[in-house]
């Protein structure tokens, strides 16, 4: 008869399995993170409003809206100062005899008007449909960082280069009566003021605040209606592209008035532009990013929300 004797045998696995169930852990908790936040859930940006985080959001850019102030002086310096008056003979002046309208098609005064309270009143109504006050207050502080930036360059060029506008004879001379320096250059007996006006052509100030606001709208607009989302929808892309077609024909009514030659517009339109993207881009994703809608503060701040409430979770397990 055999007899069978019974043996213990410990429990043991290979090193590698105790890393291998932590790799598939952490797998796992990276692409349940990644699933939820692939799509950020638009109806849970109603949480934070004006009145529950408002100030605190205002204080946490408390430097951002001092350097708008910083940036409103600096205009205003550009402004006060006179420009580089350029040289111009007789022979010049041949080119800027337009008539001198003194009232503007589109006075400056409108300017802000289309140009940046539009724009924010399209942004409350935005936060009174969403209550998002991330997107509220990006949207304002990045609608004013572009329209100031894009003043104090306009500014600043228009007084290193001082081109003559194309109505600069009758500035100079209202009566018709030209006179002229032993240099040859002009000598002036019109309004100062509204010669030093006349030295300011280059480039449009009408043409690059319009761009700067309203290019920021069709950036915003862009990405609230998801014009880019692949779905062919033609009537978006009308509406973004309509507060583009105001700004130009600000720019175009500058050249009727003969207040500006086209590449004084031209310039204007490519300054306006090009801060309006860089400011948008600052706060917001590009449209056609899956949450193109969203700013990246908001965004931020939920992807925080997710990985704390999914950490704590893969705990309990």
């Amino acid at each position: 008869m055999y007899s069978w004797k019974r043996t213990k045998t410990r429990n043991t696995f290979p090193s590698f399995i105790p890393k291998l169930h932590d790799s598939l852990l952490n797998f796992a908790f990276y692409m349940c993170i990644s699933r939820r936040l692939a799509r950020m859930p638009e109806i849970e940006f109603g949480m934070h409003t004006v009145r529950s985080h408002g100030a605190k959001v205002a204080k946490n850019h408390k430097c951002d809206w001092l350097i708008l102030l910083v940036l409103v002086a600096m205009d205003g310096f550009l402004n006060y100062i006179h420009p580089f008056n350029r040289y111009t003979n007789t022979k010049m002046l041949e080119d800027l005899k337009f008539p001198f309208k003194e009232h503007d098609t589109i006075p400056m005064w409108a300017v802000p008007i289309f140009a940046v309270i539009l724009p924010c009143t399209v942004f409350l109504i935005y936060y009174h449909y969403r209550r998002d006050v991330y997107d509220l207050h990006h949207a304002i502080l990045g609608i004013l960082y572009s329209v100031l930036v894009t003043a104090v360059i306009t500014d600043s060029i228009k007084d290193a280069v001082g081109r003559p506008r194309p109505n600069f004879f009758y500035r100079c001379f209202p009566d018709g009566m030209e006179a002229f320096l032993p240099n040859g250059d002009v000598n002036c007996h019109g309004d100062p003021k509204v010669v030093k006006e006349g030295y300011k052509s280059f480039p449009s100030g009408h043409t690059s605040w319009s761009f700067a606001g309203l290019a920021f709208l069709s950036w915003y607009l862009c990405g609230k209606m998801k014009a880019f989302d692949r779905r062919g929808h033609a009537a978006k892309l009308c509406i973004v592209l309509l507060p583009l077609l105001i700004a130009a024909l600000v720019g175009i009514s500058r050249i009727d008035d003969y207040w500006h030659h086209w590449t004084d517009v031209f310039t204007g339109s490519i300054i306006g532009s090009v801060v309006a993207s860089l400011c948008y881009l600052l706060f917001f994703p590009f449209p056609h990013d899956i949450n193109g809608w969203a700013p990246h503060a908001s965004i931020k701040m939920r992807e925080n929300i997710e990985l704390q409430s999914t950490s704590v979770r893969i705990d309990t397990v």
